[in-house]
């Protein structure tokens, strides 16, 4: 029997690493006008505000309805794992965006440690968690836009334009629903298309002035709930075990997508290597604190039982305690611009990693070019937004979550893999943050990482690798060949 070999040269096409000093000459940009660097004018306090943008909103507003059935109350303990989890994470992301301060985020990071093999590999599960959180978020937001219109006008939008024509059996897909396509998702992909397009500093702006209506918002729901806060609902509180809390972690995981989202900002943000550190960090303390007093708050005041299917939850839970519709309006609103600046950054983070893996050579040429009025990849944008609209349109969001908790998880681990290998090859670089105990904290990253995968539904393993397959074989016949590195090769025989 003959033993399958990998080729000598296809091995080190895998395993070739883009050199951490071409990922900063990136930076500069191109001379030409459609290749130019990207614009820097996000502040400090814009980026915090994208990291907790693009994270409140998804985990609190919509996941309690997936999640409290698997946990009950204990899901409270779920948010806390999921927390210190990204916490793990969140510190050895701040290391790595602190020398590496470029688009991409964890595919940049992956490309200069493990080399370009990893780094696709990574980037497809970007691809999966971006655009996948994307399209659920936009679903998620249909329900609380038809909870306003039945507040203010008496009636919602007709069924046929809120749900999906394609219905789920666990995670197999057939036609059969009740809807059309799910409109105002569609509308809200556009709309935050729209935005993106005239350029990331009023992007960061304009999702800046939402994120801080959206925690009011909160500080609202919790000052109102804990009213009618009852010991009583809290019992019993794990009913399925230590098993259904990490299911739900897993589950819950994916909402801490805007820590990457934070790092995909590093060629846009001001002062990059002293800033982003800072905010990933604020940002993970921000998020992990008002998902913790929503969770408990929430859960006082209902029955686990009622959580299971219920949309608009956190506002009918308000509707409900006080007998009255302003508070659940007030609340269905600030989901409705919450949600909004949630998928304004998830897209954001979507473009800039396209546009990086494009200035690579890994993708098409049209995922780099920069509109030179407002310094924004409009192409790419254009492509993401229809690529998105379309899975928000059509597929139920019980099969977009855990798709997006599996890319993140993955990528999580290897932005804190790459810090162990850069700290043994690359000991002497300039690092404007260092994770604290090194190497125990990136090791326990990894850990719970793989740990939480571990509780993740067997059926989302197998869509990952159907996913990933694609993936292998669009790198294999473009991007391989078309890579940058395989170029600067070329011309180095030549």
């Amino acid at each position: 029997m003959t033993s399958l070999t990998v080729p000598p040269a296809f091995l080190s096409r895998l395993l070739r690493k883009k050199p951490v000093e071409l990922l900063a000459r990136d930076l500069s940009g191109a001379e030409d006008a459609e290749h130019k660097q990207l614009k820097r004018g996000i502040t400090p306090f814009q980026l915090t505000m994208f990291g907790v943008g693009s994270t409140i909103g998804t985990g609190i507003f919509f996941v309690l309805s997936e999640t409290v059935p698997t946990a009950g109350p204990a899901v409270i303990v779920s948010f806390l794992i999921a927390g210190l989890v990204a916490g793990l994470t969140a510190l050895c992301y701040a290391e790595m965006a602190s020398m590496i301060p470029v688009s991409g985020s964890s595919y940049s990071y992956a490309y200069a440690t493990l080399g370009e093999g990893v780094a696709f590999f990574v980037a497809c599960c970007l691809i999966l968690e971006y655009g996948i959180s994307a399209a659920a978020v936009a679903v998620g937001w249909s329900g609380y836009l038809n909870k306003v219109f039945e507040i203010v006008f008496g009636a919602g939008l007709p069924a046929s334009l809120l749900s999906a024509p394609l219905v789920a059996d666990g995670y197999s897909l057939s036609f059969g629903g009740d809807g059309i396509l799910n409109l105002p998702a569609v509308i809200l992909v556009l709309l935050c298309s729209m935005l993106l397009i005239r350029g990331a500093t009023e992007s960061a702006r304009a999702n800046a002035i939402m994120v801080l209506l959206k925690l009011s918002i909160l500080v609202m729901f919790i000052a109102i709930a804990v009213t009618g806060f009852s010991s009583a609902n809290l019992e019993p509180f794990a009913p399925r075990g230590f098993a259904g809390v990490s299911a739900a972690a897993g589950t819950i995981f994916f909402t801490y997508v805007g820590l990457d989202a934070v790092s995909t900002a590093g060629e846009e943000v001001e002062n990059p290597k002293r800033n982003l550190p800072i905010a990933i960090i604020a940002a993970l303390v921000i998020v992990t604190s008002l998902y913790v007093l929503v969770a408990v708050t929430a859960l006082g005041v209902q029955p686990a039982a009622e959580f299971g299917g219920q949309e608009a939850g956190l506002a009918t839970i308000l509707q409900n305690l006080t007998g009255s519709d302003w508070p659940a309006l007030v609340l269905a609103c600030g989901a409705v611009v919450s949600v909004f600046s949630v998928t304004l950054v998830v897209l954001y983070g979507q473009t800039r990693i396209l546009f990086a893996m494009s200035r690579d050579g890994l993708l098409p040429e049209l995922f780099y070019r920069v509109n030179p009025e407002t310094l924004s990849p409009v192409a790419c944008t254009v492509v993401v937004a229809i690529f998105v609209a379309l899975i928000a349109a059509f597929v139920p969001d019980a099969v977009l979550w855990e798709l997006t908790s599996m890319g993140t998880l993955v990528a999580f681990t290897v932005v804190s893999t790459g810090v162990i290998v850069l700290r043994q090859t690359r000991p002497d670089m300039p690092r404007g943050f260092r994770v604290p105990f090194y190497p125990v904290l990136p090791l326990l990253s990894i850990v719970s990482c793989i740990y939480l995968l571990c509780n993740l539904n067997p059926a989302t393993y197998q869509l990952f690798a159907v996913w990933l397959v694609i993936g292998g074989l669009f790198y294999v016949a473009y991007g391989m060949r078309h890579s940058r590195l395989e170029r600067a090769g070329e011309a180095g025989k030549s």
